[in-house]
């Protein structure tokens, strides 16, 4: 385990691969929740296969973030 250990090690500008993707999953996250609050609160509609498809996208990049993240300390 120790190549996926210096794999989530991967420096990307100042952060180690897993602390991007963390991010990155948050921004994700973000997006998917105000989908939703647009179309609640304004006339904006967005559909809602958009919402379900970003949903399904922050699912996957946070299982390998917590993958990468969980590997570091248990392997």
């Amino acid at each position: 385990m120790t190549a996926v250990q210096n794999f989530a090690y991967i420096m990307v500008g100042r952060l180690p691969l897993f602390g991007v993707i963390g991010i990155i999953s948050y921004i994700c996250l973000v997006i998917t929740g105000t989908i939703m609050v647009l179309n609640r609160k304004t006339k904006m509609r967005i559909p809602l296969k958009y919402h379900v498809g970003m949903a399904r996208i922050t699912i996957i990049i946070a299982t390998i973030h917590g993958f990468l993240a969980l590997s570091v300390y248990i392997f």
